[in-house]
């Protein structure tokens, strides 16, 4: 992982975490999104503009709405890595 600065620039931030954990469970429109975060539109946009460049949240429009996803494989990556920081090898899956 190259990037590594952005990602954890974006996971600093407790707001940015808690759209991580409400993206976990599938795709969200940014209106659900700011429905569940006490926060204004235009500082949840900043949270996901962040999010976005340190590619761990995805960005589709579907007419007027934004889907938010998490990027899977960023998200791993990142994980692999604070693992691998703390001593805990990940557990490999056998192919």
């Amino acid at each position: 992982m190259s990037r590594a600065a952005p990602v954890f620039k974006a996971l600093a931030d407790p707001h940015r975490r808690e759209i991580l954990r409400l993206l976990r469970a599938g795709p969200r429109s940014a209106g659900e999104v700011a429905a569940a975060l006490p926060i204004s539109k235009a500082t949840l946009s900043h949270h996901f503009n962040l999010l976005k460049d340190a590619d761990l949240v995805r960005c589709e429009v579907r007419g007027q709405a934004r889907i938010y996803a998490l990027n899977t494989s960023v998200v791993e990556d990142v994980t692999a890595l604070l693992l691998d920081v703390l001593g805990r090898a990940p557990a490999r899956s056998e192919p």
